[in-house]
């Protein structure tokens, strides 16, 4: 298959480049709102354009002016993404008009990109020609008034970027080598030599915690460079970034999400939508890593972020970060604190790490692999209603006056969280102590470290009983 051409979207903070990523990909993948420098990881998406596909790059507000603390970063990212380009969009805004700030990034565009393509954005209701006229002035070509929020304009822009890679004509018909290699594309077992392969499923992973704990740190050390703002002022992040990434030739989805803080603390408007996005970020993944600061003592909040990933079912690997950071007296009351405040996760493994420095990460990962293992293991029926028996064998649910529930068998009925579901009479009976019970045998008896466990009872209805 032919590499997926790759097209950033640039400009000033505020012109419209997220919504223009957002039309382009068809998604809300990218977080909107009519406040500059939302925008500051580049993210990355699949656009569409008919049927030619192509990886889109979403970038925060390019700076060229000489900037301190977080657009320097805003506009190294940009910058980045200009370099992995084969086509950059240069996003401008049509309703205010060209700018000095146009001017210099178009001077630089033009020094560093390979193909650059003008879009005048916000030209709904406008006289298009006559709004797009003085961004001639940028010496980038032709100008194209689009609208991003409405798609005016936008497939004739992409369908002029995207005009170097139009399809290749189909092979001849009729010449057998070409014949052959479809048929094993096709079926990979028409050729003899090809061996047999089995596709890994790609694991969602969410990195989920306190704002400044350490989270784009350490997906930038998982990729080996650095992708994403790891600035030292909280609130760095504020959309959750999906980046795709393999490690040991298993696919995975790193996401990098906003740091949760306590619902009275949430008061801008930017920070609530951060928010939302943080938790459809937790709800979409298979595995989150819970990111605590070692540097900070183990506070409320990081307890009730654990208590919503519990309550997600998601299964989850605890990460302490900073560790090297902190002395030995302070390890082990941290320690104690984790035991104490995280003591209704105890399926979780926990990791003492340093996302800068790397250590430890190996293990982190190998646990996420074991969660997503325990997560999405299929429990087969009679092994299931074995292991039932023998839990009541060892110790029967306790009576309700003259009634005992009686358990008969047990199914799976889901995975990620796995859902084990026991059959009997009378199980409404059954008391929270002894669902605890049957939690733990099941976790013991089925290696489910690191996922969460929802046992359902069903008890059969009387066909006698009257109605």
């Amino acid at each position: 298959m032919a590499r997926l051409p790759v097209v950033a979207l640039v400009g000033r903070p505020n012109v419209g480049k997220s919504t223009l990523f957002n039309r382009i990909t068809r998604s809300r993948a990218a977080l909107v709102a009519d406040i500059p420098g939302l925008t500051r990881d580049r993210q990355y998406g699949r656009g569409l354009a008919g049927e030619r596909q192509f990886i889109v790059i979403d970038t925060g507000g390019f700076e060229p002016e000489t900037k301190t603390g977080i657009l320097v970063e805003m506009a190294r990212q940009a910058r980045q993404a200009v370099l992995e380009a084969d086509a950059v969009i240069f996003v401008v805004d049509g309703r205010e008009g060209l700018t000095g700030r146009d001017l210099e990034i178009g001077a630089e565009l033009r020094r560093s990109a390979r193909t650059v393509f003008v879009a005048v954005n916000k030209t709904e209701g406008m006289r298009r020609a006559h709004v797009a006229a003085e961004f001639h002035e940028l010496g980038l070509g032709e100008p194209h008034p689009i609208s991003s929020a409405h798609g005016d304009g936008v497939r004739d822009l992409l369908d002029e970027v995207l005009a170097p890679w139009a399809e290749e004509p189909a092979a001849a018909a009729g010449d057998p080598e070409s014949d052959q290699e479809l048929a094993e594309e096709a079926d990979p077992a028409a050729s003899p030599e090809a061996p047999a392969v089995t596709e890994r499923p790609r694991v969602r992973v969410a990195v989920v915690g306190r704002p400044n704990a350490g989270k784009s740190t350490l997906i930038n050390t998982l990729l080996g460079e650095e992708r994403l703002i790891a600035f030292d002022q909280p609130g760095t992040t504020r959309d959750a970034v999906a980046i795709d990434f393999e490690r040991g030739g298993r696919p995975y989805t790193l996401i990098d999400t906003a740091g949760l803080r306590r619902r009275g603390k949430v008061t801008e408007t930017v920070e609530k939508f951060s928010v939302i996005k943080t938790l459809q970020a937790i709800e979409d993944s298979n595995v989150c890593v819970l990111l605590v600061d070692a540097a900070q003592d183990i506070s409320e909040q990081d307890a009730s972020i654990a208590g919503y990933l519990l309550d997600s079912g998601r299964a989850l690997v605890i990460a302490v970060n900073k560790w090297d950071l902190v002395s030995a007296g302070a390890r082990e009351r941290i320690k104690s604190e984790l035991e104490r405040k995280f003591h209704f996760l105890l399926f979780a493994k926990v990791h003492f790490i340093s996302a800068l420095g790397g250590a430890g990460v190996g293990a982190l990962m190998r646990s996420v692999d074991a969660a997503y293992a325990a997560a999405t293991k299929t429990l087969r029926t009679p092994e299931l209603t074995r292991a039932l028996i023998e839990a009541v064998e060892r110790q029967a649910p306790a009576r309700r006056g003259p009634i005992r529930p009686k358990l008969r068998y047990a199914h799976q009925g889901g995975r990620n969280p796995p859902v084990i579901v026991i059959h009997g009479s009378a199980l409404d009976a059954i008391q929270p102590a002894y669902r605890r019970y049957l939690e733990g045998w099941f976790r013991e008896r089925f290696k489910l470290e690191g996922t969460p466990l929802r046992i359902e009872f069903k008890s059969s209805r009387n066909p006698y009983a009257p109605q």
